[in-house]
């Protein structure tokens, strides 16, 4: 045990048992077995791609997610977004993340196909102000060193807009509709592939409104990369 360690024991955040952030006993009811959805119609796709009959020219290609949104997962992203800020979880984060995507057979063969960035999520200035970062872009950093593949922060949150949290399907579609552009409007992205990364996927409005902006700046391939899925 490091001094740091000795005066600041780490805690398990779901029991609060000393010794590491999630204790081997938390670490068993995490699930592995995220839901398969087309963002498009919310209904069940084996492949995590968007079906074939719901694409279309600016819509999102698929979703791949780590985990399933229990309440061990929920306790977990809590800690790493909201007071008091437990950033040192994006180490344990990044790493269950990435151990499970990994052994999805379909992300395998997605991203041997071409060049990938990883692109995370935006903040409201108003939100990256008082959280002091944003968690979508430290997952992706942590992802990049695994995966190899740079991070770009493409997207701007043009506008405020409410925690989608407790919203309905059409009000979460509401509240993200326009909210993001380039920030950069000349940036070299023709033909790029593209994973969005972010903490949770819930209906995919957030995911599917970033796609369409990235798809009308010449984007090839849009892929949503979430730690858990709802």
């Amino acid at each position: 045990m490091g001094f740091i360690d000795f005066i600041f024991p780490k805690k398990c955040v779901v029991c609060r048992k000393h010794g590491s952030y999630l204790c081997s006993k938390c670490f068993s009811y995490l699930s592995f077995d995220a839901k398969s959805l087309c963002l498009l119609c919310n209904n069940p796709t084996f492949n995590n791609l968007t079906h074939p009959r719901c694409r279309s020219k600016y819509g999102i290609d698929g979703c791949f997610s780590a985990l399933s949104y229990n309440k061990t997962v929920q306790k977990l992203i809590f800690n790493f977004k909201y007071k008091p800020y437990l950033t040192d979880l994006k180490t344990v984060l990044a790493d269950l993340f990435y151990e499970s995507i990994i052994q999805n057979e379909q992300f395998q063969q997605q991203i041997k196909k071409g060049q990938w960035v990883l692109v995370p999520i935006p903040l409201s200035k108003a939100k990256l102000r008082k959280r002091g970062y944003n968690q979508a872009g430290i997952l992706a950093t942590e992802l990049s060193k695994k995966f190899n593949f740079p991070v770009q922060n493409l997207l701007v949150r043009t506008r405020e807009t409410k925690t989608q949290v407790g919203l309905s399907n059409l009000q979460r579609k509401l509240n993200v509709q326009n909210a993001f552009s380039l920030i950069n409007p000349k940036s070299l992205i023709v033909n790029q592939n593209v994973l969005l990364v972010d903490d949770v996927a819930t209906t995919g409005s957030t995911l599917l409104e970033a796609s369409k902006v990235l798809k009308r700046a010449g984007v090839d391939k849009v892929f949503g990369l979430t730690l858990a899925r709802d």
